[in-house]
């Protein structure tokens, strides 16, 4: 599987390098069960940004005047379109992931948890709703924190 990732960490020195960022996405893609849409390669961005920065999105396009710890950004809708066999031959873009390091940090603390692992887990949750994850209720919600640890657990996180 191909997957072009694109960083911009505000951050330096940056706590997760590019090469990292770039083996867990790709491991957490060839994930069994995830269910794909079909395509030759995978597009994402991730973004590690301020408090301020995060507030100004979530209010813009949540209508939650706050900061908050991850917002995902999905390319496509919730169920993925039906794509021709000489189409999944193209990358698909999935959207975009921005993560408030000034959050990470302050929950990686209460939780007990290196900053990486946080960033990781919000990076995956990230990555599920661009997949069409989402947790309305508490079911879902948990079926979703599962697919975190599996993922987490795959990179020995």
């Amino acid at each position: 599987m191909n997957l072009e990732l694109i960083v911009q960490d505000l951050y330096q020195p940056s706590t997760v390098d590019e090469t990292t960022w770039d083996t867990w996405f790709q491991d957490w893609l060839q994930t069994p069960g995830l269910d794909l849409p079909p395509a030759d390669g995978y597009e994402l961005s991730l973004r590690l940004t301020t408090d301020s920065e995060i507030q100004a999105l979530n209010s813009q396009f949540r209508h939650q005047d706050k900061p908050t710890d991850v917002l995902s950004f999905a390319a496509m809708e919730v169920d993925f379109p039906e794509i021709e066999d000489d189409v999944a031959d193209l990358t698909l873009y999935l959207g975009d992931i921005i993560i408030s390091v000034d959050t990470a940090v302050r929950q990686a603390l209460e939780h007990g948890y290196s900053l990486r692992k946080e960033l990781a887990w919000l990076a995956s949750h990230g990555l599920l709703h661009l997949l069409g994850w989402d947790h309305p209720d508490e079911a879902s919600l948990l079926i979703m924190l599962n697919q975190q640890e599996t993922f987490l657990t795959r990179s020995g996180l």
